[in-house]
């Protein structure tokens, strides 16, 4: 027998009504590229999203074209985001930090057919304009720039010969709504299509407590980049539930964040390690300057948080809670949560547990594989993680020779390399490929990673393989030391040699003023391998 609840497709247009009807007066806050601040509301969006959408429609959108968007994370984005699902169209959010020669490839498979891009943007358009497929662009007014280039057109101009007289089309719940590219640190970028119904349950994934707890009195500032994953599906979330949010533009750096944080009273963050670690560095320096009478919670993901991080945030009050996802997850598959009958373990426990990606998000489901089959949930069999969910991507777009990151039975195989432990925490312990393989052994960059950056000169440390006479492959630490801090070598082994084996510590160590970065924050570790393939180890 069937149930008898009503056939309601999930689709976005539920929640670009919820947002305009029942939150038209909650605040949008964007700061541009002058750091001035500008503000308008759910309401204003709401209109704006529907001309938008009416706008693409009169120019003669059909349904499932691809509508490309290169821009800072602000309210015309937003725009964006809600106006061009709703049409029926599929928006591309191209990742502006991209090569030129990235960015024409995935404009052209995707086969865009209108841009958006911001106004401080166009130099960046302009790189890869003669190879990009758009028939139309649209330049939107961000940096307030007054000049167009030819052939483009102006978007305020393009919302205002719209009119109001939108009528939503028939959309199915798994219909396409947005789309992204992986960044492709190996090989070519690879398209995932996100369906309404995917967006909509990752939504509300977002607001269950343990998660994002995403809710209506919530002052969110996503520096996570909204050309990329969605930037974490928030945009999405918060006008679900009318949250505000506070928009930064290309500004994210420690003090920027810190500065919006107190003057808007944001109550949770969301942005990658590194950005935290700047946060952390900026607070330890000057930590009478900043007034955060009530610390906001952060959501940290992009790469594995060290422990140390989490110590260095809570001694400010502001709690992090880790999360683990990917491009194709949509991007959340796990959060860092402590679990209720794990209350009572020490405070060292619980800094190890939030330091793990943590438990899977409602209906994603894991498991690691091993040569063998299925490793058991015991914390210390490794293998790949594999994943599988209502928001989890089926397959690349148009990209049939990837078929092989999926399972006969339908996993999908991430590339991580985890274990899951007897609570069904999850530990990453390296990208597949930035395992160090030395005399037969496994070593793990992750592990040596977050442990450096625990001590108290570092302030970040990257740990790659490099090719070896004897050993294969033998561990190499690149380290950025904090502001003024000095430290040898053996003083860095020495400290590891309390949590690792002889044969684990890295072989040496070089100090660097940065480490290189993808386009999304994560280090480049490509680059790194590149930059010390020939290094001379001592006989």
């Amino acid at each position: 027998m069937r149930g008898t609840m009503m056939d309601f497709p999930l689709t976005l247009i539920p929640i670009v009504e919820r947002a305009g009807k029942l939150f038209s007066g909650v605040e949008i806050v964007s700061r541009r590229p002058d750091r001035s601040i500008t503000r308008c509301t759910y309401g204003d969006v709401y209109r704006r999203a529907r001309r938008l959408a009416r706008a693409l429609e009169l120019a003669g959108l059909q349904r499932g074209d691809r509508i490309a968007t290169l821009m800072w994370n602000h309210a015309a984005h937003l725009e964006a985001y809600l106006g061009v699902p709703v049409s029926g169209g599929i928006l591309h959010t191209l990742n502006l930090r991209l090569h030129p020669d990235e960015l024409a490839y995935i404009a052209n498979h995707a086969r865009d057919r209108f841009l958006i891009v911001d106004d401080a943007l166009l130099p960046v358009f302009e790189s890869f304009r003669a190879r990009a497929p758009f028939e139309r662009v649209f330049v939107a007014p961000f940096a307030g720039c007054n000049a167009l280039p030819a052939g483009c057109e102006r978007y305020e101009d393009f919302l205002a010969g719209a009119d109001d007289n939108f009528t939503y089309p028939a959309i199915g719940e798994n219909d396409g709504a947005a789309m992204c590219y992986t960044s492709g640190t190996t090989g070519k970028s690879k398209g995932v299509v996100y369906s309404h119904r995917a967006i909509v349950l990752h939504s509300f994934a977002e607001c269950i407590e343990g998660g994002f707890g995403i809710r209506n009195s919530d002052v969110i500032l996503p520096a996570s980049s909204m050309f990329h994953a969605n930037a974490w599906g928030v945009p999405f979330t918060a006008a679900m539930v009318g949250a505000k949010l506070v928009l930064p533009g290309p500004h994210v750096g420690a003090e920027d964040l810190l500065g919006l944080m107190e003057s808007e009273k944001v109550t949770l963050g969301c942005a990658v390690p590194t950005v935290w670690i700047g946060v952390v560095a900026a607070l330890e320096k000057e930590p009478e300057r900043w007034k955060l009478p009530h610390p906001p919670r952060v959501v940290c993901g992009g790469s594995a948080v060290p422990e140390s991080l989490l110590r260095g945030l809570d001694r400010f009050g502001i709690r992090l809670t880790h999360l683990w996802g990917m491009t194709e997850t949509t991007p959340l598959a796990t959060t860092g949560q402590i679990k209720s009958t794990l209350e009572d373990s020490s405070v060292d426990e619980k800094y190890k547990i939030r330091a793990k990606q943590g438990i899977s998000s409602p209906f994603v489901e894991l498991r690691v594989m091993r040569p063998e089959g299925q490793a058991p949930w015991d914390g210390e069999a490794f293998g790949e993680l594999e994943v599988r969910g209502p928001w989890v991507a089926s397959s690349y777009f148009e990209a049939p020779e990837t078929k092989d990151r999926w399972t006969q039975d339908g996993w999908f195989r991430t590339g991580d390399v985890a274990t899951i432990d007897a609570e069904g925490y999850v530990k990453i312990v390296d990208r597949s490929k930035d395992l160090i393989k030395s005399g037969g052994e496994w070593i793990s960059s992750v592990d040596l990673e977050n442990a450096l950056m625990g001590h108290p000169a570092v302030r970040e440390a990257a740990v790659i393989g490099v090719p070896h006479p004897k050993w294969q492959e033998r561990p190499l630490a690149v380290v950025v030391l904090k502001d003024g801090a000095r430290v040898e070598p053996q003083e860095l082994r020495e400290f590891l040699a309390a949590k690792f084996a002889k044969w684990q510590l890295p072989d040496a160590f070089a100090f660097a003023s940065e480490i290189p970065r993808t386009s999304v924050g994560k280090f480049l570790k490509t680059k790194l391998r590149e930059q010390y393939a020939h290094w001379k180890w001592d006989s």
